[in-house]
């Protein structure tokens, strides 16, 4: 009884919203084309891959090349920089969007909150060799306005690029400076959707406008901050390798090498198809964990997750 139930309900969404369940079809295929059916190659990690053979001939070495990389002199050194970065990025390019949004949310000149969210969002679309191209001009030793500021003030002219110590906070400021504007829509959405009345009743009772924003927008948007935060915690490994790569010069390669880039360097410049295969692996591996450990995390603490 109750599978013919859903049966009737299953067919009578799909004669209502059909249009609807027409626009998930390129979505759906995207994912099984891009994402999933890929997932059959996963396999030459466990193998010694040649390109002549296929998959399934190349010989099977198990656990070979995670031992490798695991035994390499700079495994700790290149996992120790990926999370580090990571951790970095999402300690400063999570908590600002969520203020920036606050702040617009809070502004009463109308045509002033629009133009301080777009002149916030309109450099992420500015491609990331443009950015990279920016930062590296900037702060040229001879030609860049960072330094020449620093020279007016007195300073000794600074060769960031190949300084271990600049590299974290270049990436980061641009990173910031990029994508604050843009990852705030997602949060001025939540905002916007929180009911007007929570808002009189709190001012009925007395309470400030900093008042309000502390007991009523905060927690209205905890849910979708949760959510976010999970996500986030989910590809903690996977540090952009556009902008790393572009960012990286040999003299900064302690700590810019990072996994991305060490498959890349691997996989496409060495032709070590399986050994890179094993390391991305690896690093998928980790971010599944961390994504379902906070996924649980969240759920227990504020009743709040993916699934």
């Amino acid at each position: 009884m109750k599978q013919n139930n859903l049966k009737r309900t299953v067919r009578k969404s799909l004669n209502k919203y059909w249009d609807l369940y027409l626009l998930l079809i390129p979505v759906l295929a995207y994912f099984f084309i891009f994402k999933y059916l890929p997932m059959y190659g996963i396999q030459i990690a466990f193998r010694d891959y040649v390109p002549r053979k296929g998959f399934t001939g190349s010989n099977f070495v198990g656990l070979k090349h995670f031992t490798r990389f695991f035994s390499s002199y700079n495994c700790w050194t290149i996992i120790l920089n990926t999370i580090y970065l990571s951790f970095l990025n999402l300690l400063f390019n999570f908590p600002l969007p969520i203020l920036l949004a606050l702040l617009l949310n809070e502004m009463r000149v109308k045509w002033a909150a629009k133009t301080l969210q777009m002149v916030t969002y309109a450099p992420h679309f500015l491609s990331t060799v443009v950015v990279c191209g920016m930062v590296v001009s900037f702060t040229s030793p001879s030609t860049g306005i960072v330094n020449a500021i620093i020279k007016a003030l007195g300073g000794q002219s600074i060769y960031f690029m190949a300084k271990n110590e600049w590299f974290r906070p270049l990436y980061i400021i641009s990173d910031v400076w990029k994508n604050m504007g843009w990852n705030s829509i997602i949060f001025l959405s939540a905002l916007a959707a929180i009911d007007p009345a929570l808002y009189e009743a709190a001012s009925i009772d007395g309470a400030s406008r900093f008042k309000q924003m502390l007991y009523v927008t905060l927690p209205s948007i905890v849910p979708t901050i949760s959510i976010m935060l999970i996500l986030n915690a989910g590809k903690v490994m996977n540090v952009g390798f556009e902008k790393v790569f572009l960012l990286q010069t040999d003299l900064n390669l302690d700590v810019s090498e990072v996994i991305s880039t060490m498959v890349y360097r691997q996989g496409i410049l060495n032709s070590k198809f399986s050994y890179a295969s094993a390391i991305d692996l690896f690093n998928s591996v980790v971010n599944l964990i961390l994504l379902v450990s906070v996924n649980s995390i969240s759920k227990r603490v504020s009743e709040v997750g993916l699934w």
